[in-house]
């Protein structure tokens, strides 16, 4: 961004490190509270939050003249409603932004539970997640305490920016804004001093373990294939050789793999977290798989003296990057303390469930009326279609009436645009409904609805659409 000249009150951009642009105002910093040395930077607050930061002046462009290219290049409901709150403003000043900036301070600074505070850090290596071990100069609960320099890493999966930021000043006198707890509006997380072993970077997997390094957590990470380890090892992952090394190296290990299968394979096969495990070590299994292979595993565990937690998540590709998904939890409950901070930098909230196979069978039952629901809205858009009626105007009816969500409209327009990038696998959907249906039969409950929409995926998946999002059981329709 080219460098402009600004002054208090003036709308802006301000990009700060790999977060995208976002709008705010040039505001005046509380008097305690001392610039960054050596850089020409203003103070801004962002708006849709109740962020501040100092940005570098080359990091800033001016609000009207870069609207239309920014509004552009950024799609997120959270950014909208951003640029909203601009407008609200803008509306509401009607030439009087001075006075209303001054009012905005006031209230800014009348607002004890949203506090500013600057750590300073004697870490010459800023760029490295600290050691747990470490202690900040000054602590404060509503901070957590690690250092994470954003201009020197990697683009990668984003944090949401309207989750509450803080304010870094590093011992280098540049300026980076963390992310703070996704589940304590009110308040921000520390990280464990646990080390953390994670296993499997697929779409799930790879969002959580980038939330669990942003929010300090020192993370090992293992992948079956070993390239897709490379990015995290760069944002300061460290990388184990096996599960068992995994395993034995860390306090709490992860896992989240596709199928029963592979989770039971990466727990006793070759190398696996079974010869890693000994007294006192915990295991999570993160996988969505039945409540039967939660069982076995749970007791071989068990066995060894380690300690068992079940905690599949609920949600998609972009909520794991979002730091935003739904953890159901169940088995150890010492254990799902143990990961507070693991599950807050994860997800919006977690449940605890009770005993070990009760997460699986709620998440299997969240994911078959998911599954089932999907495969309702391509058949009314395909029926749509077939009666001459138009399928942009039967989403934009659904979207104004009682089954608005944002499932509904991400996955339509998906099928509209013919873009099936996985979100959420195909396969993995069919796998889940599959596993519902058996648990069904188990319970000697009926699933006629879940067991029809099955049939439609595995339809979408004699058409080669395993690997695509769930939507493409679109094309179970059409073909």
């Amino acid at each position: 961004m080219a460098t402009v000249h600004l002054r208090v009150g003036d709308l802006v951009w301000g990009k700060l490190g790999r977060y995208p642009p976002w709008p705010g105002k040039v505001v005046s910093p509380p008097k305690d509270l001392k610039k960054p040395r050596g850089k020409k930077c203003h103070f801004v607050k962002f708006f849709g939050t109740e962020d501040h930061a100092w940005i570098k002046v080359e990091q800033l462009k001016p609000y009207h003249p870069h609207k239309e290219e920014m509004i552009k290049i950024n799609k997120g409901k959270r950014f909208q409603q951003a640029v909203d709150a601009v407008e609200d403003f803008l509306k509401k000043a009607k030439g009087k932004e001075q006075s209303s900036e001054g009012k905005l301070d006031s209230k800014a600074k009348k607002a004890p539970s949203k506090p500013l505070k600057i750590l300073e850090e004697d870490d010459e290596d800023l760029s490295a997640l600290r050691d747990p071990s470490e202690k900040p100069v000054k602590d404060d609960p509503h901070f957590h305490h690690f250092l994470l320099s954003q201009s020197e890493k990697p683009a990668s999966s984003m944090e949401p920016i309207s989750k509450r930021l803080k304010i870094i000043e590093e011992d280098s006198g540049s300026t980076s804004i963390q992310a703070a707890d996704s589940t304590a509006i009110n308040g921000s997380i520390t990280p464990t001093d646990k080390r953390i072993g994670f296993l499997g970077l697929g779409l799930m997997g790879s969002g959580i373990v980038s939330n669990l390094l942003k929010m300090g957590h020192v993370v090992t990470v293992w992948n079956r294939t070993a390239e897709k380890c490379d990015l995290f090892i760069q944002e300061g992952a460290r990388l184990g050789r096996t599960p068992a090394e995994v395993v034995s190296m860390c306090d709490v290990t992860f896992s989240c793999v596709s199928d029963p299968k592979a989770a039971r394979d990466l727990v006793l096969g070759p190398s696996g977290v079974l010869q890693g495990i000994r007294p006192g070590k915990c295991y999570v299994e993160m996988s969505t798989v039945d409540p039967e292979t939660i069982t076995e595993l749970s007791q071989v565990i068990t066995s060894r003296g380690g300690r068992f937690l079940e905690a599949p998540v609920a949600g998609s590709q972009q909520l794991s990057n979002e730091g935003m998904l739904v953890i159901l939890a169940a088995g150890d409950r010492s254990v799902y303390e143990d990961c507070s901070s693991c599950f807050q930098a994860m997800g919006k909230t977690s449940f605890f469930l009770g005993e070990a196979g009760n997460a699986a069978r709620m998440m299997l039952i969240l994911n078959m009326v998911q599954g089932s629901f999907m495969a309702t809205i391509a058949e009314g858009l395909t029926l749509a279609q077939a009666t001459g009626q138009s399928q942009q105007t039967l989403l934009d009816i659904l979207c104004q009436g009682q089954m608005a969500s944002t499932f509904v409209d991400q996955k339509c327009q998906n099928i509209l645009q013919g873009n099936f990038k996985p979100d959420y696998y195909l396969k993995h959907i069919q796998k889940d409904l599959r596993l519902a249906i058996s648990m069904g039969d188990t319970a000697n409950h009926p699933t006629p609805m879940a067991a029809a929409a099955n049939e439609v995926y595995k339809r979408a998946k004699a058409l080669d659409q395993s690997d695509n999002d769930m939507s493409a059981v679109y094309r179970a329709y059409i073909h």
